[in-house]
This record gives C-alpha cells, sequence and structure tokens, in this order.
C-alpha cells in the first residue's frame, strides 16, 4: 500500500508561494514527527522542516522566515506553506517521518524560474 503522497508542486516564478500537501494512509501518521524533504539534480536530498506528533515546527535554514509547516492529524495531512520562492528553492520534494522510516513516495517537483 502507498502510504505518502505529496502533491502541490508546480512552477513559479521567484517570490511566488506554493503549498504542498502530503497525504499519508496507514494510521501511523498521528503518532510520528514528519518532515519535508528536498531534492535538487545532483545534490543530496536534504531536510527542509520537521513537525512535531503534535504540531510543533523546526526548520532548516534554508526554510526560515520563508515556509510553514502544518499538520491536520484527523485528515493524515501535511503542508508546506512556501513563501518568497528562490531559484535555489527548486527539487523534488518529499515527505517521510523524521526518522525516514517509510517507503518514499515519487515526491512532487517544485520549479522556480522566470
Amino acid at each position: 500500500q502507498v502510504q505518502l503522497v505529496e502533491s502541490g508542486g508546480g512552477l513559479v516564478q521567484p517570490g511566488g508561494s506554493l503549498r504542498l500537501s502530503c497525504a499519508a494512509s496507514g494510521s501511523f501518521f498521528s503518532s510520528r514527527a514528519m518532515g519535508w524533504y528536498r531534492q535538487a539534480p545532483g545534490k543530496q536530498r536534504e531536510l527542509v522542516a520537521s513537525i512535531s506528533r503534535l504540531g510543533t515546527p523546526k526548520y532548516e535554514e534554508p526554510a526560515k522566515g520563508r515556509f510553514t509547516i502544518s499538520r491536520d492529524n484527523a485528515r493524515g495531512t501535511m503542508y508546506l506553506q512556501m513563501n518568497s520562492l528562490k531559484p535555489e528553492d527548486t527539487a523534488v520534494y518529499y515527505c517521510n517521518t523524521v526518522t525516514q522510516d517509510r517507503a518514499w513516495g515519487q515526491g512532487t517537483q517544485v520549479t522556480v524560474s522566470s
């Protein structure tokens, strides 16, 4: 069973915004801290932001002040609101537990370009 499905990516201009969604299934979601990860061509996958089981967010430096992570445990969904997007945000964005113990989904492509 596919457990994580990312959506909401697209092509935006620098300074634009996107809202990504991560739909989880399998009943594990509400009991796990979750994170958004991204991988750009030629680069390693990196953590962007994480959120505790009860909704306390943490951000890595590139996301601070621009991105907001949130979750809805009742719906089994996590979100990443991305504002003031930069070309260096271009990547495939993935969601997973912070321990990365679920299969990776296909991700959703975010492209920031003029």
